[in-house]
């Protein structure tokens, strides 16, 4: 039985465990490189970073570290307020144009990490896409933190599909309530060139059968369309 004489105990109890288990991580702090910019990788304590994030090599960069000087001196050291209020500066407008001219993009967005994109992106898609339960996001196991919180916050139905496997299948659902309305929509996928399951009682609880659809690697764009106009055939039934 836990010891819950002090009300931080339990979060003891449970740091010690993290710890006998391996699992405590602790910040190691980073020295300057005194030496000037380190390109090379080697770090001042003799190692080979191969453990940070600098993918482009571009933290000693001069030409950046004198950008980012002149920065703080001409626009200080905050944003001021958030990118919607005071905090987008010209710096921005103009690194944003340069990108999407270089994407060939409309337009584009900069963030301050891969993490707040991949967050900001998938929320705000689900948000447009419609009601959670009409969304499915279909996740590969291997996928970054990121994209992994992104699907939670999303709120949407999330399918998680082994890492790469090109075979994977992902299920959809589309609930139709009474067993008679799902065999309904099924004939109408039917007319439609397409064939979906059909799950009714006792596959499925009472007032829940639905309709199985059954992605794979393989479906073309025409497929997907054909899907997309016996759903909406579906849609128009219930409508009329």
């Amino acid at each position: 039985m836990r010891d819950r004489s002090h009300p931080l105990e339990l979060l003891r109890q449970a740091a010690s465990g993290r710890e006998a288990a391996g699992l405590c991580r602790a910040l190691v702090p980073r020295r300057p490189n005194l030496d000037g910019p380190n390109l090379s990788g080697w770090a001042r304590d003799g190692l080979l970073d191969l453990a940070s994030n600098d993918y482009l090599g571009l933290c000693g960069d001069e030409r950046l570290n004198a950008a980012a000087a002149e920065a703080a001196r001409v626009w200080g050291t905050g944003s001021t307020g958030s990118r919607l209020v005071t905090g987008t500066t010209e710096l921005h407008a103009r690194l944003e144009t340069a990108l999407a001219r270089f994407t060939g993009a409309a337009g584009a967005l900069v963030f301050s990490s891969g993490y707040l994109a991949n967050l900001t992106v998938l929320t705000a898609l689900a948000a447009v896409l419609g009601a959670p339960n009409d969304l499915l996001i279909v996740s590969d196991a291997g996928n970054h933190a990121s994209l992994i919180d992104a699907c939670r916050l999303s709120r949407a139905r999330v399918t998680v599909t082994p890492h790469r496997d090109p075979d994977a299948a992902a299920v959809l659902a589309v609930t139709r309530g009474e067993s008679t309305r799902a065999v309904r929509a099924k004939e109408t996928c039917a007319a439609y060139g397409v064939r979906v399951g059909c799950f009714r009682p006792p596959s499925v609880p009472r007032g829940q059968a639905c309709l199985r659809l059954t992605g794979r690697a393989s479906l073309t764009d025409d497929d997907f369309a054909a899907a997309a106009r016996a759903l909406a055939a579906i849609r128009d039934d219930d409508e009329s």
